[in-house]
């Protein structure tokens, strides 16, 4: 397993994660034994980071990978959590905490789920509009130096957010979404990421299964979190599909799957870039894992390109209520 460092300040990882909340329910039943051979899994392959959310089903996911890891040496692995996130008895957002207390309180009951003393990576999960980021930043430094936490995440900050952030404690990374449909971070994101040595963990690799090469245009099911996501909108996903097919003539000729081919196009767009896999199960880990055997030559690259331009997806990446939650669409966050 070849490694990328997170950040210029941040931990050695494998050059690809883990992203673990599809192994809890988020896109209908999801099969626990399942979850954690395919943590296994993962593990015995090298795969070294592993992110989960405290609010993924509910603290359920990071119990998951509590009972994953046991017996597992924690040293080798690295935990990236994201905290944050407010939600109703009925599983709706609603709305998101960066007070300083709050972060403790969260840390303190993510460490006791996860059955550790430190987390590795700590994040917010949205940019809280009622709290300077600073001040959110700064909470989590004061638990680097108690010990409880390791390194600084971001996650769909705003370029002014990231340099804000920044400037109060160094930050190893920034997760958010960026794949070959999901492209406005390379404006003014990524220069500031690049600027200050701060790598981008990339989720949403494969647009939620839609660049997998294998989702036909059914309507997702009552429970899969996709049914109401714009891209797979009965008025959009004939469209996004057409552009699946375009890549999948490419992955065709290279002898690859699209989904592997979606992998490596976001792995190649730079050594600070760590794609997250969110497979669900065994079969799907074992086919993303093929992606680290593809190189893609300029030609290759520009061909790509040609065939899914940016911007070219019809729908949003995420339903209005939630697009309201992002930051990093906003541009700004509130200053002291």
């Amino acid at each position: 397993m070849r490694t990328r460092q997170l950040g210029s300040t941040g931990p050695v990882v494998s050059a690809l994660g883990l992203g673990c909340m599809a192994l809890s329910d988020v896109y209908g039943p999801s099969d626990r034994d399942e979850g954690i051979a395919t943590i296994h899994a993962a593990l015995d392959a090298g795969i070294t980071l592993f992110d989960t959310g405290d609010f993924y089903a509910m603290g359920a996911n990071e119990l998951l990978i509590r009972d994953a890891l046991a017996g597992r040496d924690r040293s080798k692995v690295v935990l990236s959590v994201k905290f944050g996130a407010l939600r109703d008895p009925a599983g709706a957002f609603v709305g998101y905490d960066g007070r300083p207390n709050a972060v403790k309180n969260f840390l303190a009951y993510s460490l006791r789920r996860l059955g550790t003393e430190y987390i590795d990576v700590y994040r917010l999960s949205r940019v809280d509009p009622n709290v300077p980021i600073e001040e959110t930043v700064g909470a989590i430094a004061d638990m680097i130096a108690k010990g409880y936490v390791r390194h600084i995440g971001l996650s769909e900050a705003s370029a002014d957010t990231v340099r804000r952030a920044h400037a109060v404690h160094a930050i190893a990374d920034m997760q958010i979404e960026y794949s070959l449909i999901s492209r406005a971070i390379e404006s003014t994101i990524l220069p500031a990421t690049r600027e200050l040595g701060i790598s981008i963990t990339a989720y949403g690799i494969l647009s939620r299964g839609l660049l997998s090469g294998r989702w036909t245009g059914e309507r997702p099911a009552a429970g899969d979190l996709r049914v109401n996501y714009p891209r797979f909108s009965a008025e959009n996903v004939a469209h996004n599909l057409a552009l699946v097919e375009a890549l999948r003539t490419i992955a065709n000729e290279k002898g690859a799957t699209v989904a592997q081919l979606a992998i490596a196009w976001v792995a190649a767009q730079g050594d600070d870039i760590l794609p997250l896999l969110g497979s669900r199960t065994r079969v799907q880990l074992a086919e993303a894992l093929g992606a680290l055997d593809i190189s893609l030559t300029s030609e290759e690259l520009a061909r790509i390109e040609r065939a899914v331009p940016a911007s070219a997806a019809r729908g949003a990446r995420y339903p209005v209520p939630l697009m309201k939650h992002l930051d990093s669409e906003r541009g700004t966050s509130p200053a002291r």
